[in-house]
């Protein structure tokens, strides 16, 4: 990758689940060049991004090299995760060992699956996480706002009011990161969680798993995102998933603080985790 100019905010693109299309990243840099933003962004896609290994965009050492690449490159202030698409819990072990002390100072940006790496760096102190929107939002109906959104959180820090301290998951990757080294602790957070693409039995399943470990019982309280494409089942399941939701958090004891603005859709907003204020240092 080529050199970076110093007066712009210089953020590398890297996809740790899935691949994206040389297309998108062509239309994603487009829309970037035409933003009036506080400071010029200065986008640089890494090849891996457009790798193909069966499922996922390049094998597991070829994503974890190109995420530890980038981290690690005093050239680029931010990491910002190209898509979801299962594949990034894979590299988490491979990855930490290898950040420097350049790459504990970086801002890592992503939702859905990538939430197994920003809820990793989170609980080892590697930067700063936030849950927010990707490239790949770009494909989206009302895309753009959402790629704008990152883009302006990555540029001059700009997000959302936010309970503080917070931290925002997929319900799934939260369940999945329980009893592993790598579940940060969020005592004191306000936890908030969406899903997509899922059965009301099984975000019953995770919220029951979420709710009954022991680390999650002393969180400040949940916040339920939007949980978009529900699956049907045969029966009907009989409760929404906020009667999910309420029904986990009286049982465990855990406050429900109602709505966040999260989901897998364009008006994914975006949560810096932990209680600092987000900036470039």
């Amino acid at each position: 990758m080529a050199a970076i100019s110093s007066s712009s905010v210089r953020v590398g693109v890297v996809a740790p689940g899935g691949r994206i299309t040389p297309e998108l990243a062509d239309r994603v840099l487009a829309f970037a060049a035409g933003l009036d933003l506080a400071r010029a962004v200065d986008l640089r896609f890494h090849p891996q991004c457009f790798a193909s290994c069966g499922h996922f965009a390049g094998s597991d050492a070829e994503r974890a090299d190109a995420l530890v690449s980038v981290a690690n490159d005093p050239d680029f202030d931010a990491v910002w995760f190209a898509r979801g698409g299962y594949g990034s819990f894979r590299l988490v072990e491979a990855v930490l060992p290898r950040l420097n002390a350049v790459a504990r100072a970086k801002t890592y940006l992503g939702y859905s699956d990538t939430g197994a790496l920003l809820g990793a760096f989170y609980g080892a102190r590697i930067g700063t996480s936030a849950h927010g929107p990707m490239p790949s939002d770009l494909n989206r109906p009302g895309g753009e706002a959402a790629v704008l959104r990152a883009l302006a959180f990555l540029v001059a820090g700009e997000a959302a009011a936010n309970p503080a301290p917070a931290a925002a998951f997929n319900i799934t990757i939260l369940a999945h990161l329980i009893g592993t080294p790598y579940m940060p602790d969020l005592a004191g957070h306000v936890l908030m969680l969406e899903d997509v693409s899922e059965p009301l039995y099984r975000i019953d399943r995770a919220f029951g798993q979420i709710t009954s470990a022991p680390a999650i019982r002393r969180v400040a309280g949940i916040m339920l995102g939007r949980c978009s494409a529900i699956v049907a089942n045969e029966p009907e399941f009989g409760q929404t998933e906020v009667e999910i939701a309420r029904y986990w958090c009286e049982r465990a004891g855990i406050p429900y603080l109602g709505r966040a603005d999260i989901g897998h859709d364009a008006d994914n907003t975006v949560v810096p985790f932990g209680q600092e204020p987000y900036r470039f240092k």
